[in-house]
């Protein structure tokens, strides 16, 4: 079912079945000429399905639209592939790209590998983890030839001019859309409400994208923004507010694993496993292993983060690193 929010502009809620996530908001710019889909949700029959009633309803023809992906998760770019069959335009930053693209190698998912390795997962719950990874199981299929957009890039459709805006953080090529007229936001996963973005060190260990998506929210805040549309649950009115209250999240987050850390020298896993998660299960052995990875991948944000400030210091053991406490002269 769409929902008009603004002239032109509508939001179609994509369920995404079995997954915390709940649904995927995909916003439509209704255009005469040419209309502009954000994000897709994932390559599944059941998204497919809500996404073609939603546009039917709208009255939106796609073989006059294009897509902006914010960025390279498949619940918000699994689906375009199938839903492009005139070869429009589709936008995304050079990152992204490259991310979506790899997607559906195999040999993107074995290099995916190394951040289990080095977090510690025992072997066998690394394989199901990358097995039941909902990136590789509803990821978009085939190589897709992309405009490539930069920071200050415009955008217009259905009568907005939209600013491209790079948020590195939630993942290294994240991308906003900002329309300063009518001071509205489309964050993508950059801004959550009920939920925090997940943070988490991906491909290499090389990017700080815990300081990346802190620099990134200072980013918006400098914005005149009435409205936040993001990728995930409800509509957000005070952006500055939401955006305090993550900066608030993840300090909270930091000075837990330095607590959980002054017991001793812990892999990601570990640290994970003691970390407070907002989940439902008993114990962290009860956590599903989809759930574990996302977990262990933002303690290894923390932890990356903390190094970089001299707080934590890594060692690496038999293709693991290791985190302790740093000296307080170091």
């Amino acid at each position: 079912m769409a929902e008009k929010i603004l002239p032109n502009l509508y939001r179609i809620e994509i369920p995404l079945p079995n997954n915390p996530l709940q649904a995927t908001n995909s916003y439509v710019i209704k255009d005469s000429s040419r209309s502009l889909i954000i994000d897709t949700a994932m390559n599944r029959e059941e998204c497919k399905r809500a996404m073609l009633s939603g546009l039917d309803e709208i009255g939106v023809d796609l073989d006059k639209t294009d897509f902006f992906i914010t960025h390279m998760h498949a619940d918000h770019c699994g689906l375009v592939a199938s839903l492009t069959p005139k070869k429009p335009t589709l936008y995304c930053s050079r990152l992204a790209s490259i991310d979506i693209n790899g997607l559906s190698k195999p040999e993107y998912w074995e290099k995916l590998k190394f951040l289990g390795q080095i977090c510690g997962f025992p072997e066998e719950e690394l394989r199901l983890a990358v097995n039941k990874h909902p990136g590789y199981r509803f990821r978009p299929r085939g190589q897709m030839n992309f405009k490539i957009i930069k920071d200050k890039d415009m955008i217009s459709a259905g009568g907005y001019h939209f600013t491209c805006i790079e948020t590195p953080g939630h993942t290294t090529g994240h991308m906003c859309l900002y329309e300063p007229s009518q001071k509205i936001l489309f964050s993508g996963d950059h801004i959550l409400t009920d939920i925090t973005p997940n943070i988490s060190l991906g491909m290499t260990y090389d990017h700080n994208l815990l300081y990346e998506f802190i620099s990134s929210l200072d980013k918006i805040n400098n914005l005149d923004v009435a409205l936040v549309l993001p990728g995930h649950r409800k509509l957000i009115k005070d952006c500055k507010a939401r955006i305090e209250e993550l900066k608030n999240h993840h300090q909270t987050r930091a000075g837990e694993v330095l607590s959980i850390l002054k017991n001793g020298s812990l892999d990601a896993y570990h640290t994970a496993s003691q970390m407070t998660w907002d989940m439902t299960y008993d114990s962290w052995d009860l956590f599903p292993v989809t759930q574990k990875w996302f977990a262990c991948g933002e303690a290894l944000a923390h932890l990356k983060y903390l190094e970089e400030v001299k707080m934590v210091r890594k060692e690496e053991k038999e293709n693991k690193y290791y985190f302790s406490l740093a000296a307080k002269d170091s």
